[in-house]
């Protein structure tokens, strides 16, 4: 009977840490992982539209992304703001860690949403949606280029009883204050993200770097937070 004990004993603390260790991938820490791949879209991006094949009705455009980091609760995910946006406002990129599937909410100037979702393959992240009143299949396509200098976002459409994709536009950007053919600088790493530290932030006399807004105030939140899984995770990397 002791024995039956000690072994349901056993078990039942199996299961408890079992738990504890399933509830640390879930939730902030899980979309921070889930989005690491992305995490170098953080930043601004200075960009210049055109329709493809180019036409000489359509003139190019200019427009301007910004992504950041947004944290709420037990939630984390990437934003993004259009300033002159052609055809979007704003967006949200996030990680859904059931269906290992990125999902990308876009909001046009009209309001109206579209959902799409798909993967990141060969440093390319490609997510699809169906309009099926429309009875027409969308693709984005957007990766990083130039040394992650460059940016470059694509808008595909095709019937949906078709299967090739034909590009419809493409916004290609710089990243704000950098220029083509300068080294990043990785020594700066995000304490929130991982990402590019591109501000400072200070506590207890120490500076530490974020790479937007979002996680500046994350920071600023909690900052005893952050720093210990900061310092954590550079120990896991050596």
């Amino acid at each position: 009977m002791k024995r039956l004990l000690g072994l349901g004993t056993l078990l039942a603390l199996i299961v408890a840490v079992t738990t504890c260790v399933a509830a640390e991938k879930t939730g902030v820490a899980a979309a921070k992982v889930g989005l690491q791949p992305l995490n170098d879209f953080v930043g601004e991006w200075n960009g210049t539209g055109g329709a493809l094949p180019a036409k000489p009705t359509n003139p190019a455009w200019k427009e301007n992304i910004n992504w950041g980091w947004k944290f709420k609760g037990d939630d984390a995910w990437m934003a993004l703001d259009f300033k002159n946006g052609k055809y979007y406002k704003s967006g949200e990129l996030r990680y859904l860690a059931d269906k290992k599937k990125f999902q990308l909410t876009l909001t046009d100037k009209d309001d109206k949403q579209a959902v799409f979702e798909g993967d990141v393959k060969d440093e390319i992240l490609t997510v699809e949606s169906t309009d099926k009143a429309k009875k027409e299949d969308y693709q984005i396509t957007m990766n990083l280029a130039g040394d992650g200098i460059r940016m470059i976002f694509t808008f595909w459409k095709k019937p949906s009883d078709k299967k090739l994709y034909a590009r419809v536009y493409q916004v290609a950007s710089n990243r704000a204050g950098e220029s083509l053919g300068a080294a990043k600088d990785k020594m700066r790493e995000c304490v929130v993200s991982g990402g590019l530290g591109t501000m400072a932030v200070s506590f207890k006399g120490t500076t530490y770097y974020v790479c937007c807004s979002g996680c500046r105030d994350a920071f600023n939140e909690n900052p005893e937070k952050y720093i210990k899984e900061f310092e954590a995770a550079k120990k896991n990397k050596k």
